[in-house]
């Protein structure tokens, strides 16, 4: 099958990897380095490459209605259209459905003005959650225990010094706790599959301290999350979701990443966004048996029939991040050793690197590289990461070093 891919991050750098496994014919835009040793590089548009599916990566093309274009072209296409894609690009308007579909999830109330926000705030104690309302690039959201930190995060947002017309509206909601979880889920329009769980870090220093990035790690199986609970995340949460959709004359034929706070009271919805999520899609995508092309072309063509199979191995992904990252990350560093790994069950996903004039590798970007590893279990899986990464280097390299590290210790892990 010929298969067009848009993006240049990990992520997709993983899923032309696994098309490329099963023989599909792949052609990137605008990829990146990585991909470029598995797939064609097209110089765009996108929409003028020749394939049989289309696979949009990143949400912002998806907001802006790429899909659209290209399903009145009468081609097949993974992403959703312009009206699903407000799931991602008004959390506002994500919120609003979840209410009105009676989805788990925290109480929340939204602002524009900063005086009511600000009194809001006042009014109880923290700790505090405010969403930036539009795209963010994952770094849209502030948790504190601080009410002067919220106040300022509020004002900034609010006057669009923070994130410009994206922050000009604010979500603010009730903290919950409780450990998270993501959960990857093929819709057809009429029902969603979900992928092997997975869970994420946010934070950018170990411990989960430090601003919120795009993401600095992930793993999976996840320890004592079993099918029972993702069969109850479906019926509670995903199900309602594409009825909610349906009803609104929404068809939503793409990937929903559900992300979950696992508390007390049961799983509720911390976010939904409308794509593959990064990196989780790195650890989730390679533990797939099926061919992922033949699922997501049934995805496209509205009758997903393939149920996947998960390996029973675990996978583990560290980001290698640049200096700066996320709030200014400095780019053009020289990358080393990345490109000469050659270690079984290891694999380098290019998500933020470029090609110098002089051929070199360099630092494209905020997160650089996904150092992916596999193992029996989520130990010997983080073990062989962590090597991996002592054989790569560029200036002022910052990554995690607690990636699955509490995960690892506990023995009741489910493997799909």
């Amino acid at each position: 099958m010929r298969i067009a891919v848009y993006g240049s991050g990990g992520r997709e750098h993983a899923l032309a990897s696994a098309f490329a496994a099963h023989g599909h014919d792949v052609t990137a835009f605008p990829g990146n380095p990585g991909i470029a040793k598995i797939a064609s590089i097209s110089s765009g548009p996108f929409e003028e490459i020749e394939a049989e599916l289309y696979v949009i990566g990143p949400e912002a093309p998806l907001v802006a209605g790429l899909a659209d274009l290209l399903r009145s072209q009468g081609k097949l296409v993974v992403g959703p259209g312009r009206d699903g894609s407000q799931l991602e690009g008004s959390k506002a308007w994500m919120k609003e459905i979840l209410a009105s579909a009676k989805i788990p999830t925290a109480s929340f109330r939204t602002f524009s003005d900063r005086e009511s926000a600000v009194e809001h705030l006042k009014s109880y104690d923290g700790p505090y959650v405010i969403k930036t309302d539009g795209l963010a690039a994952g770094k849209g959201v502030l948790v504190t225990e601080s009410r002067e930190e919220a106040i300022r995060d509020v004002i900034e947002k609010l006057s669009g010094q923070a994130f410009g017309v994206a922050g000009t509206t604010v979500v603010i909601e009730e903290a919950m706790e409780g450990p998270e979880l993501s959960l990857l889920v093929l819709c057809d329009g009429n029902k969603g599959v979900a992928l092997a769980p997975a869970q994420d870090f946010k934070r950018v220093y170990d411990g989960d301290r430090g601003p919120n990035t795009g993401g600095m790690g992930a793993f999976s199986p996840v320890p004592n999350v079993g099918q029972d609970l993702v069969d109850l995340i479906t019926s509670e949460s995903i199900d309602p979701l594409i009825r909610e959709f349906k009803r609104r004359g929404i068809d939503y034929r793409g990937v929903l990443y559900a992300g979950l706070m696992l508390t007390k009271q049961g799983p509720k919805i911390v976010e939904f966004n409308i794509r593959f999520g990064d990196p989780e899609t790195q650890v989730v995508v390679p533990r797939v048996k099926n061919d992922l092309a033949q699922m997501l072309f049934e995805v496209a063509s509205g009758k997903l029939e393939t149920e996947p199979e998960f390996i029973a191995e675990a996978m583990v992904t560290v980001v290698l991040a640049a200096e700066g990252y996320p709030v200014s990350p400095r780019t053009g560093a020289v990358i080393r050793g990345a490109e000469d790994i050659d270690l079984d069950g290891v694999q380098i996903f290019h998500a933020g690197t470029k090609r110098a004039a002089s051929g070199e590798l360099v630092v494209g970007g905020g997160r650089v590289l996904n150092v992916t590893a596999k193992g029996r279990d989520l130990a010997a899986a983080r073990k062989l990461a962590y090597e991996s990464i002592s054989g790569i280097y560029f200036e002022n390299m910052q990554y995690r070093m607690d990636i699955a590290l509490s995960a690892s210790k506990v023995k009741d892990t489910y493997c799909g």
